[in-house]
């Protein structure tokens, strides 16, 4: 989200959120730099750094950390959580699919840009939540309408290149059209203000494929607190968490099959979600509060609970999440990342970790990782970092997959259960804005 249009609250903290407007990250500097050094390297036939004489280490079958990561993500689904690119197509060409050949590299087309397809097919992807967000200013006035419209260019683009990508809404469908070599693609709403405060609503957007909600933006809905309110004390914020009907869209989720997505809410907000639900819960694309002191991540003692839900964070590459207090540096890295997911894995396990990036989202990304292309190099670190085949294959997809399955379960068994939909209707007098309303409904 870009500055224009935000928010006052939002607009503060604009070096501190994402990013998705039309800002320009120049590389060729550099790319050369790093192309000098590599050919001085070979030359003078020295290493011009640890990690990288790290990746042309030979493993003990012969490989190099990068190849055997190749291999890895070329035989098991990467599932990436969180991916604005039809935000892209909102801001940078009105929505038009048929004006844009994702085929091609869009490098100098549109800027910035981290994703086309021969970049995913680079970056070894296998599965994609692509994010349905609008901004929050749309809240009480046409969001539920903006929202449907991402909606509509994701189900137009998967369409478009029928080689490339596959419209999947459940786990088995992930790994059927990985099977068949399709980009499994679903859909995240990004924002519970894109629902309207409106169950029926929530049930039509899983009507059209959206298989997770994330539950606020970076502001608040009329039911549940965003992450800018732990800038206050507790007993300060609008509803301490979820409200009463908060708590009921967290169960229609449930009852639906529909992933509950905890980034960008306040701490409250994901202690009361995982209280309530019965499912696993997801952070689409979140990192790790004490390598970055970022209200945007995950306390350890959120973690905790959410291993004890079997839910997972899906780690997020923006730098300004990544590179802050205590551990900042001038540059983020590539290793920063790659901090957090380790952080992660040491204090909960590697059954609770997964990747969300947010390209096409954010306008700056660490060194090492600046677009959909690079998934193999972090997981190249990692296998130098020591992580075992098993644990990768987890960290790629196979814990998002563990999750949504979990998910679906759950549906199926409030179904077998009797639950019928939740049918209880906000609290007008909790709307901070009812003029586009109709008070005769």
């Amino acid at each position: 989200m870009g500055v224009q249009g935000k928010s006052a609250s939002t607009q503060r903290l604009a070096d501190q959120t994402e990013f998705r407007g039309n800002g320009k990250i120049n590389r060729k500097v550099a790319i050369g730099a790093v192309a000098g050094l590599a050919v001085l390297a070979t030359v003078l036939g020295v290493a011009i750094g640890v990690p990288l004489s790290k990746r042309q280490a030979d493993n003990t079958d012969g490989s190099t950390s990068l190849q055997r990561a190749r291999d890895i993500l070329s035989n098991n689904p990467l599932i990436d959580g969180h991916n604005d690119l039809p935000w892209q197509y909102k801001k940078q060409a009105n929505n038009s699919v048929e004006s844009i050949d994702l085929e091609q590299s869009l490098k100098g087309i549109w800027s910035p840009t981290h994703t086309d397809i021969p970049r995913l097919r680079e970056g070894r992807v296998g599965a994609q939540f692509w994010a349905a967000y609008v901004p929050c200013d749309s809240q009480y006035k046409d969001a539920v309408r903006l929202s449907f419209e991402q909606c509509d260019t994701v189900r137009r683009f998967v369409k478009k290149f029928p080689d490339t990508f596959q419209f999947v809404t459940s786990a088995q469908e992930i790994e059927d059209a990985f099977a068949a070599g399709k980009i499994g693609s679903m859909i995240g709403l990004e924002g519970g203000h894109s629902i309207d405060s409106s169950l029926a609503t929530l049930r039509m957007f899983y009507d059209v494929g959206v298989r997770y909600m994330t539950v606020t933006h970076s502001c608040n809905t009329p039911w549940a607190d965003n992450w800018l309110e732990d800038e206050k004390p507790l007993a300060e914020q609008e509803f301490g968490g979820l409200s009463a009907f908060g708590e009921l869209v967290i169960l229609e989720m449930n009852r639906l099959g529909m992933l509950v997505d905890l980034s960008h809410v306040s701490k409250a907000t994901m202690e009361d979600a995982l209280r309530v639900t019965k499912a696993p819960v997801i952070y689409s694309h979140t990192s790790a509060y004490t390598i970055c002191n970022h209200y945007r991540n995950v306390q350890d003692d959120v973690l905790q609970l959410t291993k004890e839900n079997n839910g997972v964070v899906m780690v997020n590459f923006y730098d300004k999440y990544i590179n802050c207090p205590p551990g900042n540096t001038t540059n983020a890295t590539l290793s920063q990342v790659a901090d957090h997911i380790d952080h992660i894995k040491d204090l909960i396990g590697a059954d609770y970790v997964g990747i969300g990036a947010d390209y096409d989202g954010v306008a700056t990304l660490p060194q090492g990782l600046e677009d959909v292309s690079t998934y193999p190099e972090m997981f190249a670190e990692l296998i130098d970092r020591g992580w075992t085949d098993e644990d990768l294959i987890k960290l790629a997809g196979g814990n998002l997959l563990r999750v949504f399955r979990a998910a679906e379960e759950v549906s199926k068994q409030m179904a077998a259960d009797g639950v019928p939909p939740y049918e209880e209707l906000i609290d007008e007098s909790t709307l901070k804005n009812k003029s586009c309303r109709w008070e005769g409904y």
